[in-house]
């Protein structure tokens, strides 16, 4: 099992623990309600290293809010460090969402609509080619699945749109730290990897035509995956919690697998 979940989560697939649920205390589950978080947003976000909570609405049982999330960091991590051991101390834990506000039909740009498949990057928090794996349940308390769609390997979208970026502009990379666009300096993987997260969403023929399976999550289920290397798109579904990781590519069985690895490849240089 635990070998079966590394090769299938570094291959591209998505692991799905179909009977493995996050239960709820009663205040925690209050909160499953759209009018939990602030006007304006669609996620609360908790981060584990400061113990900072924020987009939850005004009058929302804070410390309800507080407690489910640090208990699902903790829940993630524990299940991870189980799940795949060999991972260890290259997997750093990132911050905490709870989305309980319904997918579909949201008013947003492109840029920011994840119902457009697409594959994830970090605009201000560069990676600097390591991985991003994310954690998500379905904490629905009734019968709703969270239904994704699921596009092609990365590599074909790669070769499909890298041909298409420039290089990033010199200088560029530095000024956008100088002025606080990004918290450190970009390496040329994250600019290819945010061309590629852009020009994915941004192109209207590819989203109507490209192959791609539609997935459902059922309430009580938990699944995992590279989000940075999986061509995915949140079409529909309502409270759901996940969970944000970091890796680094030689901790990696298989790191040839690695979105910055494949880039590398087909432009014969290191990015990073």
């Amino acid at each position: 099992m635990k070998r079966d979940a590394v090769d299938g989560l570094e291959r591209g697939d998505v692991v799905l623990l179909p009977n493995l649920p996050f239960a709820l205390s009663p205040a925690e589950a209050a909160l499953l309600d759209p009018s939990s978080v602030k006007q304006g947003t669609k996620t609360v976000k908790y981060d584990p290293d400061t113990g900072r909570v924020w987009g939850y609405a005004e009058g929302v049982d804070a410390a309800a809010v507080k407690s489910m999330m640090a208990r699902y960091a903790d829940y993630t991590r524990r299940l991870l460090d189980a799940l795949i051991p060999t991972y260890g101390a290259a997997l750093k834990i990132g911050n905490t969402s709870f989305r309980p506000v319904e997918a579909q039909g949201r008013d947003q740009s492109k840029r920011h609509d994840d119902t457009l498949l697409h594959v994830d990057a970090f605009p201000s928090r560069p990676s600097h080619g390591q991985r991003i794996m994310r954690v998500f349940t379905n904490v629905h308390p009734g019968a709703k699945p969270r239904v994704w769609r699921v596009g092609e390997p990365f590599e074909t979208v790669a070769e499909r749109f890298l041909p298409k970026i420039a290089a990033p502009i010199p200088g560029s990379a530095k000024l956008m730290k100088l002025v606080g666009i990004t918290k450190s300096q970009r390496s040329a993987a994250d600019h290819y990897m945010l061309q590629l997260h852009d020009r994915m969403k941004l192109d209207d023929e590819y989203q109507r035509t490209v192959p791609h399976r539609t997935v459902e999550f059922a309430p009580g289920s938990t699944w995992m995956v590279f989000t940075d290397q999986v061509s995915h798109a949140a079409m529909s579904g309502q409270h759901a919690l996940e969970q944000t990781f970091t890796l680094e590519v030689d901790g990696m069985a298989h790191p040839e697998h690695a979105p910055v690895r494949v880039l590398e490849r087909m432009k014969g240089k290191k990015l990073r």
